[in-house]
This record gives C-alpha cells, structure tokens and sequence, in this order.
C-alpha cells in the first residue's frame, strides 16, 4: 500500500478530542504506538497519533474489501455504543451494541448466531467474549486499542483512547468517512456538512 501523503485530520483534532490520552499502565505489545509518557501528577501514556492516523486510513481500506453485511462492529463498553451504532449504520455493518450473548459467532442453534467475515471491536478487554469467538471461528479481528491492551488477538489495531466519548466518536466517525469515501459515496466536505462529529458522542 502506497504511503499516505497528508493526514486524514490535522493531528490537532485528534488531540482535541482527546485521541490521543492513554492509560496509566502500558502493554508491551502497545510501547511502538506511546508517543511518551506524561510524568507530572498522575503517570499517563500518551499515543502517537501519527501512528492513530496512518492506521484509520489502512483499517478503512482493509474494511472497504468487504461487503457491508459481512462486517461485524460490537462495543460492550458505554462511551462506544453510540458510535459503533452509527458507524455500522453509515456502512451497512452489522452491530452487536452492549451484551455480547455467548455462542454468539460459535453456536449455529443460537437465535442470535451470525457468520461475519471479519470482526471490529471496540476495546479488546472489554469485549473479550466477541474476541475469543472471533478467533475460534478464524475471523481477522480489527480493534481499537488503548495502551493497556493486549494485542495477542487482534490482528490490526488502531491505537486511540478506547474509553472516552469524544474520542471513540471522532475515531468511528473518521473511519465512517474514510471507507465510504473509498467506496465513491462520499467525499470529506459533503461528510463534514451531513455528519457532525460531536452528534456521535454518546449522550450517557
């Protein structure tokens, strides 16, 4: 894949929206994605979101490979509902808000059982049973990652603050915009003007 030659968004926003706020604790799986670690008062690791954006745009294109109803987003943590649910609406995914009920992509005499073909997890940790099923069943597992995630199952991470509203909102958002652009149905002003980033957050 050929190199991006400008950002998706100023780096400004992500930071804005606070993208770019980490954890105090750290995997070692996540230590290439922490641009540093904030020392003063409480210890926080901060993300590079250089690297958040060059992983948005390669995410989108991987996504765009695949028919929308073969895609699956969940979100079991709250700040990502609403953005998970919009995201899915924009692309025509399928979404699994909340409860995960177990057996989910394993059991084929669930009511609830469907077959993806590739999974979009919002948190890792807190998605784990989606998580664990996705691997027995094969599925290539994106994930957004914060800096205390393990990156064991997930295939592709896109590292961003997986725990606060605005920050989930801008991340759905933009990969929204960025696969739908790939695909000719939209572009970044008609998006903009149609799609208002703030009207992702969740309202808990």
């Amino acid at each position: 894949m050929s190199e991006q030659s400008s950002p998706l968004l100023a780096y400004e926003d992500y930071e804005a929206n606070a993208v770019h706020i980490g954890t105090q604790t750290k995997s070692k799986d996540m230590q290439p994605f922490i641009a540093k670690t904030e020392t003063e008062g409480a210890t926080i690791h901060l993300i590079d979101v250089t690297k958040t954006d060059e992983r948005v745009a390669l995410a989108s294109q991987f996504i765009g490979n695949y028919e929308p109803r073969d895609i699956l987003v969940v979100s079991a943590r709250q700040y990502g509902q609403r953005p998970a649910r919009m995201f899915a609406q924009a692309i025509g995914a399928q979404q699994i808000v909340g409860r995960f009920i177990p057996g989910t992509l394993t059991n084929p005499n669930l009511s609830s059982y469907i077959e993806p073909r590739v999974i979009f997890v919002t948190d890792p940790q807190a998605d784990s049973q989606a998580l664990s099923e996705a691997v027995k069943t094969g599925l290539p597992v994106i994930g957004i990652c914060d800096t205390n995630n393990h990156l064991r199952n997930v295939d592709f991470c896109i590292p961003a603050n997986n725990k606060g509203r605005r920050s989930l909102a801008l991340v759905y958002w933009l990969l929204s915009r960025e696969i739908l652009k790939a695909r000719g149905d939209t572009d970044d002003a008609t998006w903009s003007h149609h799609q208002k980033v703030e009207d992702w957050e969740s309202s808990f």
